[in-house]
């Protein structure tokens, strides 16, 4: 499902904007300043960043082969995580592999309609992250506070149909932002002191102020961020609640524990972009900027494999039965 909706977005979007590149904007390309600075410097951070990039491409495909591979987590809840860490692995490399061409070149240039589409991939996946932090708080919510009438409520037929939600409805809600962005005037500067498309470097350089373009869009972006945010807090009001009543406390733990994963996931994910596109950032340094969205885009990817595998014994032992298998082969 994700790749037709990359080919036919990107025939689109390359189609909208590739002609009003030339006849209604001055600027043409624009220059991804990333993190710059001493050669020395930006070699570490290359190799920093192409590591990091790498572990998540490992651990969560290692995620993605086990939840397909191992029939014990063809289970609602596993599905759900096998389809977040695909997920991740095309968030992570919406931004990254071309930062990483970035600090290797001297130009550091990325095309006008590049930077809209890596604008709307890097935020529709964002947003399809929000949604499926939200089925999956939903699902622990079955799970713990409707234990009863789960398998009759989360059906595979049911999984699917919100796995599909997630990706449609998050590719569905950019590219009205997107357009009215794109419509602005550039006239240059074209220097975006960031390593990513992001709406607020991109409002600095039109030509003509916007604020109801800025407005819209960042009221877009809270709904995005806050609709399912409220949707986890409301699940997790309604677990906490439940599991206090739990008489055991060897209940209560394994109650906690079966949620532990995915609030630490929301807590970091949530946190950082809030900070980014819900407070206010004018005044905070490009560097600080940088550095939190870095966190969102490239931490968070990485640690979900670590968080999920070594906090859930199920998919420890699917990893270990499917490394075997592929050892055994071999």
């Amino acid at each position: 499902m994700f790749f037709i909706i990359h080919s036919l977005v990107t025939s689109v979007f390359l189609t909208a904007l590739g002609p009003q590149n030339r006849t209604t904007h001055f600027v043409t390309e624009f220059v991804l300043l990333d993190f710059h600075g001493q050669r020395e410097m930006q070699s570490c951070f290359f190799s920093f960043i192409l590591v990091l990039y790498l572990l998540t491409l490992l651990g969560n495909g290692a995620i993605v082969c086990a939840v397909k591979l191992d029939r014990r987590l063809h289970t609602p809840m596993y599905i759900l995580l096998g389809n977040f860490a695909f997920l991740e692995i095309w968030y992570i490399s919406s931004t990254v592999p071309n930062m990483l061409v970035n600090i290797l070149s001297e130009t550091k240039t990325i095309s006008f309609s590049g930077c809209f589409l890596q604008f709307y991939f890097f935020f529709s996946l964002g947003t399809t992250e929000c949604f499926f932090l939200s089925v999956m708080a939903y699902d622990r919510y079955l799970a713990i506070c409707r234990p009863l009438h789960y398998p009759s409520i989360m059906t595979g037929k049911f999984c699917i149909i919100l796995v599909c939600v997630c990706w449609v409805g998050g590719f569905l809600c950019y590219p009205v932002p997107i357009v009215l962005i794109s419509q602005l005037p550039f006239c240059g500067p074209n220097i975006i002191d960031h390593f990513v498309c992001d709406p607020g470097p991109l409002f600095a350089l039109a030509c003509i102020s916007a604020p109801s373009t800025e407005l819209i869009c960042y009221t877009f972006n809270s709904m995005i961020i806050f609709g399912p945010f409220l949707s986890i807090l409301g699940s997790y009001t309604l677990v906490i609640r439940a599991v206090l009543c739990i008489p055991s406390g060897a209940g209560r733990t394994k109650a906690f524990s079966t949620c532990g994963s995915h609030l630490m996931v929301v807590s970091l994910f949530y946190g950082t972009l809030m900070v980014m596109y819900v407070s206010p950032t004018s005044g905070n340094p490009a560097g600080m900027q940088k550095i939190i969205t870095l966190v969102y885009t490239a931490m968070t990817p990485f640690l979900n494999p670590l968080i999920y595998s070594l906090r859930n014994k199920d998919m420890k032992d699917a990893l270990k039965r499917v490394l075997g298998l592929t050892v055994s082969q071999n």
